[in-house]
């Protein structure tokens, strides 16, 4: 029996919150303390990894137009250059979402530990607070796309105001002493801003949210697009202005020390005690991120099964339209990956969930600048060779590039390795699809 048709149920609104709670998530929140040992000049980074998040969001906007699809690059790509490709680019950010649930899932458990002090001194109760927040949603998504729609706008609405409470607010307290010296790290200039853009860059991941489940997306030819543009345009302007304020009300030094510099922040502007409602917003910033992604991570199975590249149960989809397989598969792998590696600590197993999110994703991103280069270039599917389209190319393929190898050997060598992983899973689909057919 086959899967009932998609209903599309997702508005612009719904679309532009999508987009901006997937990247408003986890990053902005954790990452200033990490980008406090550049100083002032990590804004640098900030403003490099903003105009590359726009660089890719016009990539994909402009491909979702002609190729308005479920699986975002995944389409692309295999429209552009065939299944293997497709299956690698595609392959990737399905492991990237992993890791990326993974770290966002640990965020939240670590502010909800501002409450409730007994969860941060386990890991076995991070780890035990994270899997319940991440069953949870997985049992919202697998039941509707629409409650899970509604729940992010809800939850997107939320989560901006600590962010604006500490931009808006730290204005009348800013200290430009505090970007004094502007790179305070033993780094040449060039690597602070290439390292500090690297880091910088997870907190924009996100970009390709509402490209992936298109076929649930109402005009998505139009609606994709604009939702995209807009959604984007909203948090780079979000991060840029609090990040501003963050590092003109604290020091380098504070906030280096800090485990939560907004509240921090927020305690410093208007007293003692504000910093709890911080924490609460970081807790619902984490909370609709995670749910945004999980929302995200059963859609590229669904494709790649879809079109045989997967075993076919991952591309059933319930009677309201959700691919609960893929979703519920993609939960208990990440449960997999905290519980084994949960004696790494918090900060330790953090850490390593970006740094897999980081190189394992960026393919995502390669394989949709490439597709757009050669539709341009070959001039298919409605695509002119014109100037533009070939700037944003390059520019896309470069940055890229850059951030990939800027990540560092480790991180490459493991991204590489988890990628050629998912060959041998391709050869195997493939041969298991013939072996059905026949």
């Amino acid at each position: 029996m086959n899967p009932p048709e998609n209903t599309r149920s997702l508005g612009l609104v719904t679309v532009i919150s999508l987009v901006a709670g997937g990247m408003i998530g986890s990053g902005i929140f954790t990452l200033p303390s990490v980008l406090a040992q550049f100083g002032g000049i990590s804004l640098l980074g900030w403003l490099v990894a903003a105009i590359g998040a726009w660089i890719l969001a016009y990539v994909m906007s402009a491909l979702s137009k002609v190729i308005p699809e479920t699986g975002g690059s995944y389409a692309y790509t295999k429209a552009a250059f065939g299944e293997l490709p497709a299956f690698v680019v595609a392959w990737g950010f399905w492991l990237s979402m992993w890791s990326t649930n993974a770290a966002i899932a640990l965020t939240f458990s670590g502010y909800f530990g501002v409450f409730f002090p007994e969860i941060s001194q386990s890991p076995w109760f991070s780890v035990t607070v994270a899997l319940l927040a991440i069953w949870g949603l997985t049992l919202l998504n697998s039941l509707s796309i629409r409650s899970s729609g509604n729940l992010q706008v809800v939850t997107t609405l939320l989560k901006v105001l600590p962010i604006l409470v500490v931009a808006f607010g730290g204005i009348l307290f800013i200290d430009l002493d505090n970007f004094i010296p502007f790179n305070t790290s033993q780094e040449s200039s060039i690597q602070a801003i290439t390292t500090s853009s690297v880091l910088c860059f997870y907190a924009f991941m996100g970009i390709e949210s509402a490209t992936i489940p298109a076929e649930n997306i109402k005009q998505p030819e139009k609606t994709i697009s604009k939702g995209t543009k807009i959604g984007v345009g909203l948090v780079i302007f979000l991060y840029l202005f609090s990040s501003f304020s963050l590092f003109g009300v604290l020091s380098p030094a504070e906030v280096a020390q800090s485990q939560a510099p907004f509240s921090d922040a927020a305690n410093l502007i208007f007293g003692i005690n504000t910093g709890y409602a911080v924490a609460a917003g970081a807790c619902l910033a984490s909370f609709g991120a995670l749910n945004g992604w999980i929302l995200l991570q059963g859609q590229i199975p669904y494709s790649m099964a879809k079109d045989g590249l997967l075993p076919r149960a991952l591309a059933y989809k319930n009677p309201t339209g959700a691919p609960s397989v893929g979703v519920i598969v993609s939960s208990v792998m990440i449960t997999i990956l905290l519980l084994f590696n949960q004696s790494k600590g918090f900060s330790g197993l953090y850490e390593f969930m970006v740094l897999l999110t980081t190189t394992t994703s960026l393919a995502f991103y390669f394989g949709a600048v490439l597709a757009y280069g050669y539709f341009s270039f070959t001039r298919r599917l409605g695509f002119k060779r014109d100037w533009k389209a070939m700037v944003y190319s390059f520019l896309g393929l470069s940055f890229t590039a850059w951030i990939f190898f800027g990540a560092g050997w480790d991180s490459v060598i493991l991204g590489v390795l988890a990628l050629l992983f998912g060959i041998p899973v391709f050869w195997l689909s493939k041969r298991n699809g013939h072996r059905q057919a026949r």
